[in-house]
């Protein structure tokens, strides 16, 4: 009986555990034409990055998207690529002004993954990079 307890808590622990899976997979339907010289090149290579970090867990990454399985997060929200989207246009901000009322798009968006895995610990971080246009 004290076996059958400490297997249903070690088996209680581990599905309790946090997952994580992030990706940016956008589908646009709308069709920009970047070959009518209706744009100028705003900045290039502007980047944001985001990390979370976890105990007890795994992360890895197939492309363009960054998985971690772990029993907790200890740094971090989770929400990767929505932050790192965000901190790159906090940057863009930050050299260029507001971007309220400007018709720009990000082009060339590239994503990196960086992942530290040991036993105990596993550190996740994204970094975003793309070249803003604005158009006339």
């Amino acid at each position: 009986m004290r076996k059958l307890s400490i297997l249903l808590m070690l088996a209680a622990f581990i599905l309790s555990g946090c997952s994580n899976t992030g990706a940016f997979l956008s589908a646009n339907q709308t069709i920009v034409n970047l070959n009518e010289g209706n744009y100028s090149i705003a900045v290039t290579n502007v980047t944001g990055e985001s990390e979370s970090a976890y105990i007890f867990g795994l992360s890895y990454s197939t492309g363009l998207a960054a998985s971690t399985f772990a029993i907790a997060r200890v740094e971090g929200t989770g929400m990767l690529y929505s932050e790192a989207l965000e901190n790159l246009w906090a940057n863009f901000e930050a050299t260029n002004g507001t971007v309220r009322n400007q018709k720009l798009a990000l082009v060339n968006v590239r994503y990196d993954t960086d992942i530290l895995n040991l036993f105990v610990y596993t550190k996740v971080r994204v970094t975003v990079r793309a070249d803003v246009v604005e158009f006339d």
